[in-house]
């Protein structure tokens, strides 16, 4: 998945992925649901922007070899190249899909579920960008943290989605 390209397009990657964790999330939060929902969504949109602070921190630091282009890019395509990685396999899309698809959302347990699943694809995704990150300890610990985040991110979504399914 991540080999064709070099650390820094993994991390710009990464970035978008958060974008859209941040999106989603803070969308989902605009909805009608209970309280509590609300406010679980509007600190897990919180913590997508942190988590991107942190991955732009980590690129400004990776050494230029790390972030110069793997491909000849002429046109300058290899970032809407990366964007439609980063929608097609994590935080689905591109923003506007995402929004339309929180629209389409009616019950808070369906926005807890589809979230659970775009959680499950970051940390497989951050999984993969730690494992393509050998040689860089301070890299490789700080996405750990990540994946640490992001599977807390993962177990408040199912403690509430049991919550809300055995109160239906």
């Amino acid at each position: 998945m991540i080999f064709p390209f070099n650390a820094g397009e993994v991390f710009k990657i990464a970035l978008m992925i958060e974008d859209n964790g941040h999106l989603f999330y803070e969308t989902a939060a605009a909805k009608p649901f209970p309280a509590e929902i609300v406010q679980l969504f509007q600190d897990l949109a919180k913590e997508e922007l942190a988590h991107k602070s942190i991955f732009a921190n980590l690129l400004k630091k990776l050494p230029e070899a790390t972030t110069t282009a793997t491909v000849w890019d002429p046109d300058n395509e290899l970032d809407q190249y990366l964007k439609m990685m980063a929608g097609q396999h994590v935080f689905n899309k591109n923003p506007e899909a995402i929004t339309e698809q929180v629209k389409n959302i009616t019950k808070p347990a369906e926005a807890i579920r589809m979230a659970m699943g775009f959680e499950k694809d970051t940390i497989v995704f951050f999984l993969e960008l730690q494992a393509s990150s050998e040689g860089y300890d301070e890299s490789r610990r700080e996405i750990e943290k990540l994946v640490n985040e992001e599977r807390k991110h993962l177990k408040k979504l199912a403690g509430l989605l049991e919550k809300v399914e055995g109160a239906a």
